[in-house]
């Protein structure tokens, strides 16, 4: 379901690859200038639409805003050390919240749209919708731990895929998909969680807890595709056709022709905005430190699509930039 698309010609004509904040006259994506914001908040014109704003919060987290409406997708902001990046790993590190840092990002959103719970996705979920009211999107398993969390059943929303939610001045269709894989074929800190655990203590009581995608449209504006594993099933975006796609980057080579084959089954979209490659246990500050272990993938993917699909532009992200696509 993709509903009204926006004129492509308009995407191709000035969105650029660079890795700053892209700027541009008009059409493509670029930065919201503070007359650009005062407009998205307001209802549009045309039938109750507005224009949607998106800014990146780091790893596969967004906060979209459409007119005065905000949506929140993987929102991971407390951004602590693990030991992810400067090793050993450790699965035992007690979940914290940056409340601070959350209270100032993430403005009054009304639904949050969760990937998968692994604790760079789903952390800061449960204070987000105890502090908001926000209604949470996700799994069996982010349903269960959300519950486990304190988050009350009423503002908890479960889904498999294959759904299409109508919230007004925009639609979430949501995917099945798939978790990436390591070096050794593998998803780090597995599991799911079908019945409501004990509260979550550590990174480890955070399982991936299968994996979905999700395609947001706008009422008379572009159609988005938002990933947050660098794995997906083929058969199940074929033909989603965004306007843009905000793709996941892979740590390792264990899936086929990432790239090509993303990029064909979503039909090759105007605007390709890559996710997930930075290094998420540092401060918000620009501009993004990349994952070293990331950095050549995300490299060889921006190659790959200037050769796979060569009207497809490539804007990587600041972080709390807003960005206007259209």
């Amino acid at each position: 379901m993709s509903g009204k698309r926006v004129d492509r010609r308009r995407f191709l004509r000035s969105a650029t690859v660079g890795a700053t904040v892209v700027s541009v006259a008009s059409g493509g994506a670029y930065a919201a200038s503070a007359a650009d914001e005062k407009r998205a908040a307001s209802p549009g014109a045309n039938g109750g639409s507005a224009a949607a704003t998106f800014r990146w919060f780091g790893t596969a987290g967004w906060r979209i805003d459409v007119g005065s409406r905000t949506l929140l997708v993987d929102p991971y902001l407390s951004r602590y050390d693990t030991g992810m990046f400067t090793g050993p790993f450790d699965p035992t590190t007690e979940l914290k919240v940056a409340t601070g840092t959350i209270d100032q990002h993430v403005g009054k959103p009304e639904t949050v749209l969760v990937t998968h719970s692994h604790w760079d996705h789903f952390n800061d979920v449960p204070y987000i919708a105890q502090r908001t009211g926000a209604r949470v999107i996700g799994t069996m398993t982010t349903y269960n731990l959300a519950l486990a969390s304190d988050v009350p059943s009423g503002q908890l929303g479960l889904v498999k895929g294959g759904e299409v939610l109508d919230f007004g001045s925009y639609t979430v269709e949501v995917i099945a998909s798939l978790h990436s894989r390591n070096a050794a074929y593998s998803v780090a800190l597995p599991g799911v969680r079908l019945t409501r655990p004990e509260k979550p203590q550590t990174v480890a009581d955070l399982p991936e807890g299968d994996t979905l995608a999700y395609q947001v449209t706008v009422k008379n504006g572009p159609s988005v595709f938002l990933m947050g594993g660098s794995d997906f099933v083929e058969r199940n975006v074929t033909g989603l056709s965004p306007d843009i796609a905000m793709i996941a980057m892979q740590a390792s080579d264990s899936t086929h022709a990432y790239a090509e084959r993303i990029l064909t089954a979503l039909g090759r979209p105007s605007v390709v905005v890559p996710v997930h490659w930075d290094n998420f246990e540092t401060e918000l500050t620009n501009p993004p430190k990349p994952d070293p272990q990331v950095k050549p993938h995300l490299d060889a993917f921006v190659a790959a699509v200037r050769k796979i699909s060569p009207r497809t532009k490539v804007v990587l992200p600041q972080y709390l930039t807003p960005y206007r696509f259209g």
